[in-house]
């Protein structure tokens, strides 16, 4: 500790103490300590998009969440399921009717991380926030919350790793569920848009996750949260305490001695996510499995990846949908990737759309099937989607995208565009910064 002459003189004079002295530039030190080892990032998501043929001039709101979309008329009551049903685009998340045919803000992302140490007992935090549309579209309010907004907590929690074996890693608090093959922050994922299969999954969890590295090859992962609702609010719990979501996942990644095959990773999960008694219409958990693969392939700069989604009584009692998803990737140059995927969905029928949201009636209707797709008369719902992506790094931290998307009912529904359509095209622009 070192004292200057100004302080051993107060001292000296009864003061103050060295003690506190002491006590104070501890509490500094661990201060600093903790400021220095955290660090800041995030990125700025923006996008331009163009959908060919008419807009839908109906009324359409979607709340893309653990249980799909939900919907409600203009002022919050119970409406018309013909009349407000889904218009424009289907089984599609973050980039629906709201922001077709326009310049669009996507997000702010605001990441502030104290990542866990190599020590056997470490202590870090993680704490993601989000500014603007998205943060509707990720629907994390608090269950205290009255109303939708611009702002949503994406991940915060504290993380734990307890010298057991190679170190056990735990986080308490708000993370991104552990299913699915894409992920929540777009600058990550290999195209512009989201796939089906991500509509159908959940978004993120309220709880506890604890993830073990066995070996180089091996992992898992295993967890429960509040993820009960019908949304993805925080602290949600189905209006019933103790209706709980469990969780857990398994991976094997190739080590270097398989050659070309070295970081391919096969990755399952499954989520058992409770629903209790505050929805009287479903009285089974819904049920969200996932398995996928990625691998390198020994072409220079190609790697491919597959992935299968299922989630039963996701949307309505003993309803499903399904998606099979093929990628493919090249990387030309240090800055140019060609990114390209092909996604086969199918949901069946379905019956009603259920419970409250934010103290208004969802419409409840018959006519409804997976998908938000209205099922009346038709048969299960078919879908099929290919899509290719531009990335190019411009320059510094920014990355632009351009994307297009062509969506096709299978089974030869018209089901795009006011419900008019067998296909959709669409053209997208994406310009994110990182930092």
């Amino acid at each position: 500790m070192k004292l200057n002459k100004w302080t051993l003189g107060l001292a000296a004079v009864g003061v103050v103490s060295l003690n506190s002295v002491t006590q104070a530039e501890e509490a500094q030190h661990a201060l600093m300590t903790a400021v220095q080892s955290t660090t800041l990032s995030g990125y700025v998501d923006t996008s331009a998009i163009w959908l060919a043929g008419p807009t839908s001039e109906a009324y359409s709101r979607n709340f893309f969440n653990t249980y799909g979309p939900v919907m409600y008329s203009p002022d919050g009551t119970a409406a018309n399921a013909s009349q407000y049903a889904p218009q424009g685009v289907m089984g599609r998340s973050f980039d629906g009717d709201d922001k077709q045919n326009g310049f669009n803000l996507n997000v702010v992302d605001l990441t502030l991380e104290k990542p866990l140490d190599e020590g056997q007992w470490s202590a870090g935090y993680k704490a993601s926030l989000w500014l603007g549309p998205d943060a509707n579209t990720l629907g994390s309010q608090s269950t205290l919350s009255t109303g939708s907004s611009d702002f949503a907590v994406r991940n915060a929690y504290v993380s734990l790793r307890a010298p057991v074996g190679n170190g056990l890693d735990f986080k308490f608090g708000v993370w991104d569920t552990i299913i699915g093959y894409e992920v929540m922050d777009s600058p990550y994922n290999p195209n512009y848009s989201r796939a089906f299969s991500y509509y159908i999954q959940p978004f993120i969890h309220t709880g506890m996750l604890a993830s073990y590295q066995v070996n180089d090859v091996l992992a898992f992962q295993g967890g429960i949260a509040e993820t009960g609702g019908a949304d993805n609010s925080i602290n949600s719990r189905s209006g019933v305490a103790g209706v709980k979501t469990y969780l857990g996942s398994v991976s094997l990644t190739a080590p270097e001695s398989m050659g070309w095959l070295e970081g391919a990773t096969l990755y399952g999960a499954i989520a058992d996510i409770g629903v209790g008694t505050a929805s009287p219409t479903r009285t089974t958990d819904t049920i969200n499995m996932y398995g996928g693969l990625t691998m390198p392939l020994p072409m220079e700069g190609w790697a491919c990846g597959v992935a299968y989604d299922y989630r039963a009584n996701g949307l309505f009692d003993g309803s499903y949908e399904n998606t099979v998803g093929a990628y493919m990737s090249w990387q030309a140059s240090e800055k140019l990737t060609l990114n390209g995927r092909f996604e086969y969905a199918t949901g069946s029928r379905g019956s009603s759309v259920y419970g409250t949201l934010g103290g208004a009636t969802l419409v409840t209707d018959a006519n409804f099937g997976a998908w938000g797709v209205p099922g009346g008369t038709s048969s299960n719902v078919k879908m099929t989607g290919v899509t290719g992506t531009v990335d190019y790094k411009l320059w510094g931290p920014a990355i632009t995208r351009l994307e297009f998307r062509w969506d096709h009912a299978a089974n030869g529904q018209t089901m795009f565009q006011g419900l008019s359509r067998k296909n959709i095209y669409s053209l997208a622009l994406n310009v994110i910064y990182q930092f």
